[in-house]
């Protein structure tokens, strides 16, 4: 029966587009930033599906939902799958709830053929991959791997000040299970790509073998704020200027480590704002990103020695911060065997990949044997309310999933 089994990719498409309903922006797309009004609401209507299935559910101390159907023997450890409901603030239709809500299709699959697996299978809610609104990304499930402390987690704070355990507190998410702790049998998450490498090659299903490593920076310039009027050019401490000088140099070292590195100024404060006044601090971000942790720790090198000299020579105070690193992940060989065996059984034209982006596996890869399951999304595009993927590619994904869950977890009554 388990060569058999099949998911309904209508059932999949219709949970898709009934969360896209919350939070739905003008373009298309969708806005549930983590622990906002909106998010609480996809968590309450993913909590409603898994109970409907016949699902128990289990919050812990950052949010983190799972929605666990039993195996023959409950005391083994789950294989897991999932990913996030959170999105940009622009964001699309599929980052993250592709794979949460292709876990929850699977266990409706489970149900439909009523098949018992040896280990429970779960599905996990991560709280605050995006880091969108609370920085970093994948806070929760870093908290989960024990690669950050609760109390580190929970004192996230977004722009307002306002901190990631008084939200959890406030939207009734700050739930009483321990966070991590627990061993699991296997770990996978399918998700949209997120880049364009499918969709040129023809392929339906990405087998993700590696993820780049990642560098997350807070940068602030201080200056002095003066009149723009009868302020001479020779005089001015103009923190806008030295903070464009560091954008150009992310720019140049994405292009000088090419192919595979990628940099980004992603947010850019400027204070006091005003037009007829020279600023005086800026606060920006930069991400820098590469498959080799020793080309990404030369990127390191060069953005740190490059601020420090520009802010010298400019005569302006730096903060430099590192706020995140995750290095280059090689994901567990069983894990990547199972999803390409999946999507060769099923007849999809697949191929290995890279992803360029991080993911909730990352840290889950640190403490459980994890692989991935890619899907093309049309032109690459992501983050992006006009972000889009054909059902028969999401159908296609999440039977690979399925069969790659049934290899760890095991069947009973196959």
């Amino acid at each position: 029966m388990k060569q058999n089994m099949t998911v309904k990719g209508n059932r999949l498409w219709d949970s898709l587009m009934d969360m896209a309903k919350i939070g739905a922006t003008a373009k298309g797309g969708s806005c549930r930033l983590a622990l906002t009004d909106e998010d609480k609401e996809g968590r309450d209507l993913f909590i409603s599906w898994c109970k409907e299935a016949g699902c128990s559910i289990k919050i812990d101390q950052m949010g983190n939902i799972f929605a666990r159907r039993e195996g023959k023997n409950p005391d083994l450890p789950p294989v897991m799958t999932g990913s996030h409901l959170d999105t940009q603030p622009t964001g699309g239709k599929f980052d993250g709830v592709y794979g949460v809500l292709a876990g929850l299709e699977v266990l409706r699959a489970l149900n439909d053929y009523e098949i018992t697996t040896e280990h429970p299978v779960e599905v996990a809610v991560w709280t605050n991959e995006e880091g969108s609104r609370f920085a970093p990304s994948m806070v929760s499930s870093a908290v989960f791997a024990g690669v950050y402390d609760l109390e580190y987690g929970l004192s996230r704070a977004d722009m307002d000040g306002i901190t990631m355990g008084e939200e959890l507190k406030r939207i009734g998410y700050d739930g009483p299970e321990e966070v991590g702790g627990r061993e699991l049998k296997a770990f996978f998450e399918a998700h949209i790509e997120q880049g364009p490498k499918l969709e040129f090659e023809e392929k339906t299903i990405g087998v993700v073998t590696d993820v780049n490593g990642l560098r997350w920076y807070e940068i602030t310039i201080r200056g002095q704020e003066a009149h723009a009027g009868p302020t001479p050019m020779a005089r001015r401490k103009d923190a806008l200027v030295t903070a464009s000088k560091i954008v150009q140099e992310v720019n140049r070292i994405g292009f000088d480590n090419e192919p595979d590195a990628c940099a980004t100024v992603g947010l850019l404060d400027c204070r006091p704002n005003s037009r007829n006044t020279i600023p005086g601090e800026v606060f920006l971000t930069v991400d820098l990103r590469h498959p080799s942790d020793e080309v990404l720790s030369l990127m390191d090198g060069q953005l740190r020695e490059f601020c420090e000299k520009v802010a010298a020579e400019d005569g302006l105070e730096l903060a430099f911060e590192q706020i995140m690193y995750s290095a280059p992940i090689h994901f567990n060989e069983a894990c990547v065997d199972a999803v390409r065996k999946g999507a060769a059984e099923a007849g999809y034209p697949h191929m290995d990949i890279v992803s360029g982006a991080g993911h909730d596996a990352c840290y889950i890869s640190k403490i459980a044997p994890t692989g991935m399951v890619f899907v093309p999304c049309e032109n690459g595009i992501s983050h992006n309310e006009e972000e889009a993927a054909t059902p028969e590619d999401l159908e296609a994904g999440c039977h690979v999933l399925l069969h790659a869950i049934l290899d760890q977890a095991g069947v009973v009554n196959d």
